[in-house]
């Protein structure tokens, strides 16, 4: 009867190595998303992109409208030049050239607007993913989540390790409302 206990014993732990093993090894899948898929496919990123082109466009049409008006002033300056005095000339090169750095320095100031406004859109989208992806994590228990940038970070995975197309449609449908 002492041969057997360890025998048995010897068993039941087998078993149960194999079994905590196997458990262990699903409960801790490792799984990874694509993030340039992520962000390319959700539709928020498309409405979010939409509107910031909008704005961008209207704030570079200022500064465009603003560079057509002093390019006629200068063409108009080059018309009317032969018939001013010196002090004139003097009055108009100087107005003509304090406007032109104006216009430099708001078309500087309008595109690090339109850098900034671009940033934070893109950061707030971003945002959103990655919180959807943790709930959706915890919801489906894995352990862990990888984000694969297109950098090299995830250099292989077996089959059924990426999660893009799964979290990309339920993040859409989240989105949409459905």
């Amino acid at each position: 009867m002492s041969k057997i206990t360890p025998l048995v014993i010897s068993v039941l732990a087998l078993v149960f190595g194999v079994f905590t093993f196997f458990y262990l090894k699903n409960s801790s899948e490792l799984v990874y998303v694509d993030v340039n898929r992520l962000l390319d496919g959700y539709k928020r990123t498309a409405v979010v992109k939409k509107e910031f082109e909008a704005k961008a466009n209207t704030l570079k049409a200022n500064a465009d409208s603003l560079l057509t008006d002093w390019q006629n002033e200068l063409k108009n300056y080059e018309k009317e030049r032969s018939s001013m005095s010196k002090k004139e000339l003097e009055l108009k090169q100087e107005l003509l050239s304090n406007k032109q750095q104006q216009i430099n320095s708001y078309q500087q100031a309008v595109q690090k607007q339109i850098q900034q406004e671009d940033q934070k859109i893109t950061q707030t989208v971003i945002n959103d993913i990655n919180d959807f992806v943790k709930e959706y994590g915890e919801q489906k228990g894995y352990r862990i989540i990888f984000g694969a940038t297109g950098g090299g970070t995830i250099m292989y995975a077996q089959d059924g390790s990426d999660l893009t197309d799964e979290v990309l449609e339920e993040l859409n449908t989240q989105f949409t409302g459905k």
